[in-house]
């Protein structure tokens, strides 16, 4: 059979829009990366880690939903609808309205939320390890809000083509954060107050995130206006949407959240190898201490790949479905939707590969060292290859949602999303009595690839049947180059790991992704994967 190349010029202007978010997502992870060596460095695998990490998914769930999800879904197609007026004054009523009440609803959310804290600590006895977690998310807590505003700030300006500063964001929380780390830490002595401190880092570069993104909102002529009376009607749509978005889109979130409260609460007590649970026949406790950071480092090393390649494309590609569906243009929706999907299948499946040979490389290399020793290695290791077998499934379901969203469907998202999250807890509840924290990613990446799957079958009956022959012989074809790249890998690491000089250092780690890399692009090559050329070339056209 013989393959077409693929033209990249239809698809120029998200994919421009992907590769600026994905550069500045590189960037932030970078960053996120070396942030994630000095925490490993400075509290290991500990119960203060544990606790922090538990503390700040909180914020961080609702920025998923908000910044990559809920809200941003439910209101760039009705932003974008009333962005086609001639007049653009009720699309920046309406985008103040939005900020206005969200601003008001996390605040009373916030202040509901330290309320119950104070009494949690005030009425019951807690444990150390309970005490500091409650400090932890008190302090935390409002960055909620800043969080969330600034995301919300970003979805405006990216349905206004601007990309640019709301990627930025995260790159301001991993400066700030690594800046408290190495610069503020070393003056305290326990490992609680370097972790308040660090709480502290979190909270500020909130502020920040939001001021970062006024000025170029400012500029697109936007102006803060009181009088939402005249957008009612498109706000009650957006907040009648939000529900079944906010379940729909948070699927992979509350698992993942799910993995860290499960771990917390059947993990043992540090210093306590004696205890028991409060369960039938008082079982011993199947987890370690030290099992939610484990969870936290593998799952950073999976949102890699994710984060600048999955929502990168997720967030370039939704104004466009939004508008191709507002247009009532389901042919040009349905081909970049497959289209989507196809560079998903090129970056994700190899990447959830690489994820799973260099596993181990990646957490002796990045994080052994100071408190985090080689028994965490293992730990660490074994998450990340449990995790990043999934990531070619976590990349597709940001597009197949955003597929479903854009033509107003959210119902089917939301009924998939609500049976993956049961199935998810039914097997944490399992599997970690036999293969401990394991157990947990294993369960969050089978689920998303299950998930993919039903709600591939489920989306083609809403907008068209899928390019199933392209799809299919792009999988295969990537699998092959992926098989190819996946032998030389593990070949390299082997070596790497035997060589004296290389073992556990950056060169053991960088010398098989590169070599792996130029298997798999000489193997793509061959095999006329065209379209992985569209990510590696800048687009030179813009979509009117």
């Amino acid at each position: 059979m013989k393959f077409e190349r693929a033209n990249p010029a239809p698809s120029a202007s998200w994919l421009r829009g992907a590769a600026i978010v994905g550069a500045m997502t590189v960037l932030s992870r970078v960053l996120g990366l070396v942030r994630d060596i000095a925490m490993a460095k400075l509290f290991g695998l500990s119960p203060v880690m544990d606790a922090f990490t538990v503390a700040f998914r909180i914020p961080n769930l609702f920025r998923k939903l908000f910044g990559e999800g809920a809200l941003a879904t439910s209101f760039i197609p009705i932003f974008t609808r009333e962005l086609q007026q001639a007049d653009r004054s009720q699309a920046w009523m309406l985008a103040s309205a939005v900020l206005g009440w969200l601003a008001l609803f996390l605040s009373a959310l916030v202040l509901a939320g330290e309320i119950a804290l104070g009494l949690w600590a005030w009425c019951f006895t807690v444990t150390a390890e309970t005490l500091i977690l409650i400090e932890l998310t008190a302090l935390m807590l409002p960055y909620l809000i800043l969080i969330c505003l600034a995301s919300q700030v970003g979805a405006v300006l990216n349905s206004l083509g601007h990309f640019k500063w709301p990627a930025t964001v995260p790159v301001v929380l991993n400066f700030v954060w690594l800046l408290g780390v190495w610069c503020l830490t070393p003056w305290f002595s326990t490992p609680e107050m370097q972790a308040r401190v660090v709480a502290g880092c979190v909270l500020l570069s909130g502020v920040l995130q939001l001021l970062v993104q006024w000025p170029a909102l400012h500029s697109t002529g936007f102006r803060f206006q009181k009088d939402w009376r005249p957008v009612r009607n498109p706000l009650r749509e957006i907040l009648a949407s939000m529900l079944p978005v906010v379940l729909g889109l948070s699927i992979t979130q509350v698992n993942t959240f799910s993995d860290s409260l499960i771990a917390w609460l059947f993990s043992q007590p540090a210093g306590q190898t004696d205890a028991v649970m409060f369960l039938p026949g008082s079982p011993c406790y199947p987890l370690q201490a030290g099992a939610v950071s484990a969870l936290y480092y593998g799952e950073r090393m999976y949102q890699f790949p994710l984060g600048v390649f999955g929502v990168a494309l997720g967030t370039a590609i939704f104004p466009l479905l939004a508008r191709h569906a507002a247009r009532g243009e389901l042919d040009q929706l349905r081909k970049d939707l497959s289209l989507g999907l196809r560079l998903v299948i090129l970056i994700g499946v190899p990447a959830s590969a690489a994820l799973v040979w260099l596993s181990q490389p990646i957490a002796r290399c990045l994080f052994e060292r100071g408190e985090f020793g080689p028994a965490e290695t293992v730990r660490t290791g074994q998450i990340i290859a449990a995790y990043g077998c999934g990531v070619w499934a976590y990349c597709g379901l940001l597009i197949l949602q955003r597929g479903c969203y854009a033509v107003g469907d959210r119902l089917t998202p939301l009924r998939i999303g609500v049976l993956i999250v049961g199935i998810n807890f039914l097997l944490n509840l399992i599997l970690i009595w036999f293969v401990a924290e394991r157990g947990l990613a294993f369960s969050t990446a089978f689920c998303a690839m299950l998930q993919i799957a039903i709600l591939m079958w489920s989306t083609q009956r809403r907008v068209g049947r899928f390019e199933w022959i392209e799809l299919g012989s792009c999988l295969a074809r990537t699998f092959i180059a992926t098989s190819f790249m996946t032998a030389v890998g593990m070949i390299l690491v082997t070596a790497c790991a035997t060589h004296p000089a290389w073992s556990g250092k950056l060169t053991g780690l960088v010398v098989p992704c590169l070599g792996a890399s130029l298997i798999y692009l000489g193997s793509a090559w061959l095999l006329k994967l065209d379209e992985l050329w569209m990510i590696l070339r800048r687009p030179e056209t813009r979509e009117s």
